[in-house]
């Protein structure tokens, strides 16, 4: 939730604007939005790929940015052709963190009274697989839209970190509760209370992370994952991520009967037969979707 006030001073010079600096590198074609750009990827268009882009704020979350971000998301849901989506930023930063000029002036009425910060989680709704693929900052509110996917890669150089107590705040989207599950007690209390933030090394060392890449070759690399993950059944996928999610929200006795419930409901579909009859057939199998 912390933007870049939250920052160390001794990082924050380096973080304000930078004269000469080259634009970043795109890695999209199509220009949506003011806030950011999205393509379909992969050698069957079936991978959508979101690109924050308002570099000149390290991808500050804006209202407007969170705005453009669901309709992207939503699109992409809708879009029967695309099997799972990449969220991206810039090479600098995935994004620093939520806008506090938009938010340095709110009262406590302001904030109960209209939910803010509430459309944030549409991210964490969303059916179909979301890959992060991080690269430079991902602070306060950058962690916790990192958080909200399904899995998050990152660049060699990456950084994450819940700075929010530096601005006598504390994270509002998720933070203290998503960081927990995913990196335990102790690590994030101590990003939560002292503001420090972790490397990618440490980030997969503590759970947060599943992979590393060079930086040049980190969308690309989760691209290629979000290929494979669509080339699956997108119905049973689903469900694969459904049950996978309720591990957090339910007690291992109740979990494990979401799970038999939901390996049951595939045998009510057309791909299951697909599957296994390709596999007794020795030969890859064609999912319809259905």
């Amino acid at each position: 939730m912390a933007a870049l006030r939250a920052l160390q001073p001794s990082v924050r010079a380096l973080l304000c604007t930078w004269p000469g600096c080259p634009a970043p590198r795109s890695f999209v074609s199509s220009a949506a939005s003011e806030y950011i750009i999205t393509a379909k990827k992969g050698k069957n268009s079936n991978v959508g790929l979101v690109q924050l882009n308002r570099p000149k704020a390290l991808n500050a979350l804006c209202d407007g940015l969170i705005m453009e971000l669901n309709q992207a998301l939503q699109a992409f849901e809708e879009d029967p052709a695309v099997g799972a989506i990449v969220l991206t930023g810039g090479e600098k930063a995935f994004a620093a963190g939520a806008d506090i000029k938009e938010m340095q002036n709110l009262t406590f009425q302001d904030c109960y009274s209209s939910k803010f910060l509430s459309h944030w989680d549409r991210l964490s709704r969303v059916k179909k697989p979301v890959i992060a693929a991080v690269n430079g900052y991902a602070l306060g509110g950058g962690c916790e839209l990192a958080m909200m996917c399904d899995i998050i890669y990152a660049g060699e150089k990456a950084q994450f970190g819940q700075p929010e107590i530096l601005i006598g705040t504390i994270p509002g989207a998720g933070g203290t509760q998503r960081l927990t599950r995913a990196v335990g007690k102790s690590l994030a209390m101590e990003m939560v209370l002292t503001g420090d933030r972790i490397s990618a090394q440490d980030a997969k060392q503590a759970g947060l992370v599943s992979k590393i890449f060079p930086v040049e070759t980190l969308v690309e690399e989760a691209i290629k994952c979000a290929e494979k993950i669509a080339s699956n059944s997108k119905i049973v996928t689903a469900m694969a991520k459904e049950s996978v999610n309720a591990a957090f929200e339910m007690t291992l006795t109740e979990g494990i009967k979401l799970e038999k419930k939901l390996f049951y409901s595939t045998f009510a579909t057309e791909d299951r037969k697909e599957g296994m009859s390709a596999f007794v057939e020795k030969r890859k199998a064609s999912f319809k979707d259905q």
